[in-house]
């Protein structure tokens, strides 16, 4: 059995965190240093932005994942230290400084860094943090690690699961972070995601990559993938289960474990976009395929008109029509249904590919809540799929009309 609990990157047995204020940022009330980690030496994996250009915290990460092994993660926000002459090397430090100060390898840590792209990263104030940072690690440290990893997110994102695997009591949980700069493969964001389960380095890369490939890699906020993002989990085996394989009868119960605690990250993360006020769901249903699937509720998810239809309560359905139709999948448009389902209601608006009759008044009541499903039946098969969402606001603009200045 699933079951939410709190506790977040914290929740697994043998995690430690802490996030405060290095300087890296003007606002002093605003922490802007993170760091996780882990009692014993985990087994670790990561997946990273698909942007050519990167952030040069990935470089060092693929290098010390190698080996499939991590033990602490540091990040700074406030810079992204991406397109700089010197980033690998301040990475690169980071690495090294954080390893002294917790007595580990450079290997043993993993690096990120969020914030604005091509600007130096002052390195100092990360060096001057790291006694303080170590100092504040803590079994309750999760949500200053999640604060400190924020940018123009309005929310924490900090969630974790209690299942039961090989007999054990298991945990997972994470933090993340994500608001703007968001699209899929990789959905724009950090995410750093704990767990006691003893797995094999091989098994957790490929669940990883399952689990991310249904749920972030299925966001989209405005269609901009970053250089940075990266999601990364530790797995320190704490829980004494027997070591999951990828041949193991507990390896599938994993990638579920795993893809229900990302796809509650990659929905708030949706729901939190910048200047959003709603969170959008496409519920794609009857493809031929769950890769059909998966691309035209991208498709859908993605669209500027039907994100700002949203934004108007308006049920412009033909819109939708519209996005599957250029995602790239062959389909029968005489086949398709759409309707759409809030708190308020389920409508139908759209089928065999033609409009019905509905009542505008209704669907604008349906569209006006926080939380809207656009489901769409195509008749082509058994498979389904899901992406996740925001509408596209003013607000939008504002935030990044000036995010650097």
């Amino acid at each position: 059995m699933i079951q939410f609990i709190e506790g977040g990157a914290c929740a697994p047995a043998g995690f430690k965190a802490a996030g405060i204020h290095c300087g890296l940022r003007k606002n002093r009330t605003k922490k802007d240093l993170a760091l996780i980690l882990s009692d014993v030496p985990a087994a670790a994996a990561a997946v990273y932005t698909t942007n050519l250009v990167k952030g040069a915290p990935i470089h060092i990460c693929r290098e010390h994942l190698e080996n499939g092994r991590a033990q602490a993660i540091i990040c700074n926000s406030g810079n992204a230290n991406t397109c700089n002459g010197d980033g690998y090397e301040k990475a690169s430090i980071m690495a090294a400084e954080t390893a002294k100060a917790l007595n580990l390898q450079k290997e043993d840590i993993l690096v990120a860094s969020t914030g604005v792209i091509g600007q130096p990263l002052p390195i100092e104030p990360i060096l001057t943090g790291l006694e303080p940072l170590v100092s504040a690690l803590s079994l309750t440290g999760s949500n200053d690690a999640c604060e400190a990893i924020m940018t123009t997110d309005t929310m924490e994102k900090e969630y974790a699961i209690s299942c039961k695997l090989g007999g054990k009591i298991c945990k997972l949980g994470g933090i993340v972070k994500g608001s703007g700069m968001i699209a899929p493969n990789m959905a724009t964001m950090l995410g750093f995601l704990t767990t006691d389960v003893n797995i094999a380095p091989k098994a957790l890369q490929k669940a990883l990559s399952e689990a991310v490939t249904e749920t972030f890699n299925q966001v989209s906020v405005d269609g901009d993938t970053s250089t940075n993002d990266m999601v990364a989990i530790l797995a320190n085996g704490l829980a004494d289960n027997a070591e999951i394989t990828e041949n193991s009868s507990d390896y599938n119960a994993f990638v579920e474990i795993l893809t229900t605690l990302c796809k509650k990250f990659a929905m708030e993360i949706a729901r939190d976009g910048e200047g959003a006020t709603k969170l959008l769901i496409a519920n794609i249903q009857g493809a031929k395929t769950k890769e059909d699937a998966r691309q035209i509720g991208k498709t859908v998810i993605s669209s500027s008109l039907v994100k700002s239809a949203f934004f108007g309560a308006d049920a412009n359905w033909g819109r939708i029509l519209c996005a599957i139709g250029y995602s790239g999948v062959k389909v029968d448009v005489m086949k398709i249904s759409v309707a759409f389902r809030s708190d308020k209601g389920e409508i139908l608006v759209c089928k065999d590919g033609s409009g019905v009759n509905f009542s505008e008044e209704t669907a604008k009541e349906i569209l006006l809540r926080p939380e809207i499903e656009v489901l769409i039946t195509l008749e082509e098969g058994d498979a389904e799929g899901f992406a996740y969402g925001c509408d596209l606001t003013y607000d939008y603009v504002k935030i990044n009309g000036d995010y650097r200045t």
